[in-house]
């Protein structure tokens, strides 16, 4: 889910757990992962003021998209090294790759690809979530790895979710929604029978699921994050049974 937030993300900790015991990263590890977080902060905050500053010059969102679509991708797409970060402080692969990778996808293949839905006002609530998520998310990740964290910060994280996260998903929810029937009438990205290959893909009835797909996750994430706040914000031992 684009929206999800997992602690980690192969971001922030400095110390992990390993057989019991605290093991600290590398300095390479540590000096790498605190640049990675500050160009990710600094990026998205160059992304929250583009967007304020086109806001008060025209007044509108119309167009909002495409003026700050540059920065967007490129930020969002350099978000697949956290997959590559999981290998340094050993978070779930699995996790991190399918949040990233439906950002991703939520970008290239839905708010790039249709260009019809780029000014819907859902675009915007999901852009404008992301935002404030990112520049809290990557403070934190920053601070965290200087062993400087300032309460505020921790604060942030562990309650702007519990209002952006329903937000963010309703954004990207609505955006699909409203890509439907542009795809439906184009046929883009689907494959139809009969080809060379003898098999058929069609991408509408595709992002149906995917909207299908937010049921059973977003309940899952959202109660994870609200369980992390507990144990972080008011030192609560929370014990998650295995799977």
């Amino acid at each position: 889910m684009a929206s999800s937030e997992e602690d980690g993300g192969g971001n922030g900790a400095v110390e992990e757990k390993e057989n019991g015991k605290k093991r600290r990263l590398g300095a390479l590890a540590t000096a790498w992962l605190i640049f990675y977080n500050v160009a990710m902060t600094a990026g998205w905050l160059v992304l929250g003021i583009a967007m304020v500053r086109f806001y008060i010059q025209k007044g509108t969102h119309r167009g909002l998209f495409r003026s700050v679509q540059k920065t967007l991708k490129f930020f969002q797409t350099f978000a697949l090294l956290e997959v590559v970060h999981c290998a340094v402080v050993h978070t779930s692969v699995l996790v991190t790759g399918v949040q990233v990778s439906s950002r991703i996808f939520m970008v290239w293949f839905i708010a790039h690809s249709i260009k019809q839905i780029q000014n819907e006002e859902s675009v915007i609530l999901f852009l404008v979530v992301w935002t404030v998520t990112e520049i809290t998310r990557y403070s934190f990740y920053t601070f965290n790895l200087l062993n400087h964290l300032p309460y505020f910060i921790k604060w942030a994280r562990y309650n702007f979710f519990i209002i952006l996260y329903p937000a963010g998903v309703a954004g990207e929810l609505l955006t699909i929604y409203a890509a439907l029937p542009y795809v439906k009438k184009t046929g883009m990205f689907s494959l139809r029978l009969p080809n060379k290959y003898n098999v058929s893909f069609d991408y509408y009835y595709f992002l149906i699921i995917v909207m299908f797909s937010y049921v059973p996750l977003f309940p899952q994430l959202y109660f994870h994050m609200l369980r992390q706040r507990r144990r972080v914000l008011h030192g609560e031992v929370i014990v998650e049974k295995d799977d």
